[in-house]
């Protein structure tokens, strides 16, 4: 069984050398534990201590060239199961709303795909000035978790809310998310589909759009990475297929449909995919060719079998869960609200693909809709959204398993 890995990240506090405990406590527990120590935090702990403790080099350096080799802050983000800021000063809590990228451990937050802890330790007319507040909330909506300090004298003689919360409280929230992050959808299957379609005019030219595949490849691994049986239906794209995943090939949307179809039942169905809305009716068996006049084919376009209402109304076979997306360019809202109506799904996960963006970017923009209303998240990478979407999965799946 792979070992569990935390990424601590040690900021300038007197909380610091609570940390040191907090090491101690993860390792007992056969957990792997790599350290981020800022500039601020060496000036409370070494550098030395951290690394005899966790028994792994403790990295600083943004533009250590031997950090980069060996690890690198995109690795760091990626490898942990787990990133713990504790103790979060107020500036780095700060440069973290504000997104900044000045150092190690804001750029290895900013690159991270991962759930974060935010752990604030400082004096209490910082914690309750409205400027550390306002980002406080800030940090909280962009994603990460935070351990709310406790109350009583701090080490600057001051009696108040800001000191760290007790090392035992940290310990309980690193472990309840491991305990639930690789097992949590191991009872459910899914089914995922991603990709655009491609819709044969003659054996040279189809119809087709720009989806790369990327998002529901995205969702399919993250599914994975949390224990479910994943089906991915995916059309034509470059993207690898994800790992620990049964991946099914399709070209057409009636080949999508077949597949899904075979592929049911499932508990959870995410409908990522682009499908192309018409087809011709007739495909030619052989290339069509211009004309001397110049003239181009007439093309007859019929509907194409609508995937996601198909699942979504099955009347025998419907997912407990089952969501959809809405690519939309005006009205997003709007239209992507009707849609989930329309096509009696439970979420739909809106995007605004005008101006080049969604389709083919690392990045986008989403809001997520359901009968309890909407949830706009910030721009983020299309792991991150896959990420925080099977989250809100598994808190949605084990309220109604409970």
């Amino acid at each position: 069984m792979t070992r569990q890995s935390v990424l601590l990240i040690i900021s300038g506090s007197i909380a610091a050398f609570k940390s040191l405990d907090l090491i101690r406590r993860l390792k007992e527990r056969d957990i792997d534990v790599r350290c981020i120590l800022t500039k601020g935090g060496e000036q409370f702990v070494t550098p030395l201590s951290v690394a005899s403790l966790s028994g792994s080099p403790v990295y600083g350096d943004l533009f250590s060239l031997k950090d980069e080799v060996e690890m690198g802050h995109i690795r760091l983000s990626r490898e942990a199961d787990l990133i713990v800021v504790a103790p979060a000063s107020a500036d780095l809590i700060a440069k973290m709303a504000h997104g900044m990228a000045d150092d190690l451990a804001t750029a290895t937050l900013l690159a991270s795909n991962k759930t974060i802890l935010v752990a604030p330790a400082m004096n209490t007319q910082m914690w309750q000035h409205q400027a550390t507040q306002r980002n406080i909330r800030q940090v909280a909506k962009d994603g990460a978790i935070i351990i709310e300090p406790g109350k009583g004298m701090l080490a600057c003689g001051e009696t108040g809310a800001g000191r760290m919360a007790e090392v035992e409280t940290i310990l309980a929230s690193i472990l309840q998310h491991l305990s639930t992050k690789h097992n949590a959808l191991s009872r459910f299957k899914a089914l995922v589909t991603s990709g655009p379609t491609h819709e044969a005019i003659d054996p040279v030219r189809y119809i087709g759009n720009r989806s790369s595949g990327k998002q529901g490849h995205a969702i399919a691994a993250a599914l994975a990475k949390q224990g479910a049986d994943v089906t991915l239906v995916t059309g034509p794209t470059t993207q690898p297929d994800p790992q620990g995943v049964t991946v099914k090939h399709v070209t057409s949307a009636d080949e999508m449909l077949k597949e899904c179809e075979a592929s049911l039942p499932v508990h959870i169905a995410v409908c990522a995919a682009a499908i192309g809305d018409w087809k011709v009716s007739q495909a030619s068996t052989r290339k069509l060719k211009k004309t001397a006049a110049g003239t181009a084919p007439e093309l007859q376009l019929i509907e194409n079998p609508d995937i996601l209402a198909h699942i979504a109304q099955h009347r025998k076979l419907r997912p407990k869960l089952v969501i959809g997306f809405a690519a939309e360019t005006d009205h997003v809202l709007k239209n992507a609200t009707d849609k989930r109506k329309r096509k009696a799904c439970d979420w739909i996960v809106a995007n605004d693909v005008s101006g080049n963006k969604g389709f083919n970017a690392d990045a986008n923009e989403v809001t997520l809709i359901s009968d309890k209303g909407n949830e706009e998240w910030p721009l983020m990478s299309k792991e991150a959204i896959a990420d925080r979407l099977v989250e809100r999965i598994i808190n949605h799946i084990g309220k109604k398993s409970s």
